[in-house]
């Protein structure tokens, strides 16, 4: 299924629920503007390739557009847009000030030198200067853009503008305007998540088993971080394939072996799995924290875990949320469980725009309040509605959104 239908789909079945009005749900069915550009980037060879970009500024009722650029082979505009979407939601869950936006560069970026990469970098921030601005749309990392390539990207921006503005973009150095904890950020929410849930649902953590599908800067964290907290992470993968162990894995041992080789291929005594077959493990919690559309129709039935913690963004179709809530399954979806990424990203530009720094422990600290207001808005949310918590989410968000557009009516 396309992604943005499918996002349109999530909104449509939020809104029938609240009645939320058509008004409402007609400006939040489409983006208020679609940045598309093509621009050349000079290759080591000495020859031109030209690559494609957008941003998508989906909603801005709430604050200044904001969500992360991305480079992938699969990089499109309905991916783009979902996305996009996704983050109006996310930041409105959250109750962080902000609209929804998202941007990316079709391209593999493995297959780029480090001068190229910086080049694409330079030539794509170019192309889209006259339309962010840290007031406007804050652009930040994500899937394979790092703090490195947001360093060019401001340098760049500030040698266009003619000025320091620090704020345009998020998930900087730390040398260039970062935020202390913003790399663990999205894997530390996604762990408190966890830790919530666990006190709703009595769950015990050294009884509490895990499979992260995932292991790259988010599920990695967040790995570590339910591990330290006395989890039982039991099975993790990346994209060439994981390893298994029911009693539990040796995380940062795991970490230095992928470090070391690669891969988690390899790992003592662990049993090779598949990310497919990650999936439907007997594990107690699922973390899914790499790509969209991993739980469908056709394995939702064969999951086996109780509990669902969404790290990566639209990991869950609708049809296998539908299979998920009749199993009884938990879902805690994206849109809140993966929105400490977005919530640091946030301090970053506060302390930008005031020019004043905090210090990690006051990062976590002001991380873990907003989490936890939004899970307890959530849950409270999906008791009162008998739904799940995907609707419930997106009922709280959609309920604030509705309130500042219709202020601005």
């Amino acid at each position: 299924m396309s992604l943005f239908v499918n996002a349109l789909q999530q909104l449509r079945d939020a809104a029938s629920e609240m009645k939320l009005s058509q008004e409402v749900v007609d400006i939040l069915s489409a983006p208020q503007k679609i940045v598309s550009v093509s621009f050349p980037v000079r290759m080591d060879d000495d020859t031109n390739k030209v690559f494609s970009g957008y941003r998508v500024q989906y909603n801005d009722a709430r604050g200044p557009f904001k969500g992360g650029l991305r480079f992938h082979p699969n990089v499109d505009l309905d991916e783009v847009q979902a996305l996009a979407f996704w983050m109006a939601i996310k930041c409105a869950v959250v109750g962080i000030p902000y609209g929804g936006g998202k941007g990316g560069v079709t391209v593999d970026p493995s297959k780029l030198s480090r001068s190229e990469l910086e080049r694409l970098s330079r030539g794509f921030i170019r192309a889209i200067k006259n339309d962010i601005g840290a007031m406007k749309d804050i652009p930040a990392p994500d899937m394979n853009t790092n703090g490195e390539i947001m360093a060019w990207m401001l340098d760049e921006y500030e040698h266009a503008i003619g000025k320091h503005e620090p704020g345009v973009l998020t998930g900087k150095p730390l040398a260039l305007g970062g935020s202390l904890g913003r790399e663990a950020a999205t894997g530390q929410g996604g762990a408190y998540v966890l830790e919530f849930l666990s006190e709703r649902e009595n769950l015990t953590p050294s009884e509490t088993t895990i499979a992260v599908q995932g292991f790259g800067n988010v599920g990695l964290h967040a790995a570590r971080i339910m591990d330290e907290m006395g989890y039982k992470v039991c099975a993790v993968s990346d994209s060439k394939g994981g390893v298994y162990n029911p009693e539990g894995l040796d995380i940062p041992a795991v970490m230095v072996h992928k470090k070391a080789t690669g891969s988690m291929k390899g790992f003592p005594n662990t049993t090779e799995v598949t990310n497919e077959a990650l999936l439907e493990l007997p594990v107690t919690v699922l973390v899914p924290s790499a790509l969209e559309n991993q739980i469908t129709r056709d394995n939702a039935d064969r999951i086996q875990a109780k509990y669902i913690i969404e790290l990566a963004n639209g990991p869950t179709t609708k049809e296998a949320d539908e299979i998920l809530f009749k199993k009884g399954i938990t879902a805690v979806p994206d849109v809140l469980a993966n929105a400490g990424g977005v919530t640091v990203s946030y301090f970053e530009w506060v302390q930008n725009l005031a020019g004043y720094y905090w210090a990690e422990e006051e990062v976590g600290k002001r991380l873990k309040d907003i989490m936890k207001t939004a899970f307890d808005a959530t849950y409270e949310k999906k008791k009162s509605l008998n739904k799940d918590m995907r609707t419930a989410a997106f009922v709280v968000a959609l309920e604030r959104l509705a309130e500042s557009i219709k202020a601005r009516m």
